[in-house]
């Protein structure tokens, strides 16, 4: 690109870069780039396109063009993921939140409805802590741990509770392997991909540890469901989020573990521990 561009001419070449690349959201990773880079929103690039661009924010923008064009995803570029409603810290250190992960939050609403008792919940594996703290601000009557074997991850975690002012506990463990404390709901976005699995170039950037097991992808689900009963209250729910060709077989081995399944949306199953295993 020339030394001197306008936010037009700067927005028309890259996404053409883009999509040359095979990248089907062109135009709008160009101007997240470049507004993040102007440290403007997109609106005000559509109201400036003759205005020009300082050299040195053309470099910038440039070398996150670059990040971008070797399939590195938005989210680490910008540092940041929308999740529902509210912007989220990332690092290559967690992954970036997906929309699918949303529908937990949906359905733990819809379960939570008129409660007002303090309860507990557990986000196990939180990564950057988005569901774990989403429900925390939405039900402020439940006390959230957010807990991750990675302390980078949690670091990630605790810089976003601070963000968003969320009242939550963070502790290091595996699953709940040393959890004492009982809980009435937790939240589980574990691994659950395959390695022999096709998956998008972007996956390459994201944490391994927090993508990829074994057992066809099930490896920690279900050290989760045998673990869980330990755990639960009466009643209380198990989140689980997986690949939907996964969700029989987690079905079939929580029935073993006297759970029941309470509710099923896309990627989110949720079941409800109805017996005791202690």
């Amino acid at each position: 690109m020339q030394e001197k561009s306008t936010i037009s001419f700067w927005l028309k070449n890259a996404a053409k870069s883009l999509k040359d690349a095979g990248i089907p959201s062109a135009r709008l990773d160009a101007e997240l780039i470049l507004a993040n880079t102007l440290r403007k929103n997109r609106t005000y690039l559509h109201a400036h396109l003759d205005e020009e661009v300082d050299p040195r924010r053309v470099d910038i923008a440039n070398a996150r063009l670059d990040l971008r064009l070797d399939r590195v995803p938005m989210a680490y570029i910008l540092g940041y993921k929308e999740f529902y409603g509210r912007k989220f810290a990332v690092s290559p250190a967690v992954l970036v939140p997906r929309p699918e992960s949303e529908d937990m939050i949906s359905l733990f609403l819809d379960a939570t409805a008129g409660e007002i008792e303090q309860k507990v919940l557990i986000d196990v594996g939180t990564g950057s802590g988005c569901l774990g703290i989403t429900a925390a601000l939405e039900r402020t009557n439940i006390s959230v741990i957010l807990s991750d074997i990675s302390k980078d991850a949690l670091r990630i975690a605790e810089k976003n509770a601070d963000n968003h002012r969320a009242r939550v506990k963070i502790q290091q463990q595996s699953l709940l392997n040393g959890q004492l404390e009982p809980v009435d709901y937790i939240f589980a976005n574990l691994p659950y991909v395959d390695k022999d699995w096709e998956v998008s170039p972007e996956l390459q950037y994201e944490p391994k540890i927090a993508l990829f097991t074994k057992d066809g992808g099930l490896k920690l689900i279900l050290e989760l469901i045998q673990q869980a009963p330990r755990c639960l209250t009466p009643n209380g729910q198990l989140f689980i989020e997986a690949d939907p060709t996964q969700h029989e077989r987690i079905i079939q081995a929580a029935a073993k573990q006297n759970f029941k399944l309470a509710a099923i949306q896309r990627y989110i199953i949720v079941l409800r521990f109805i017996g005791s295993q202690r």
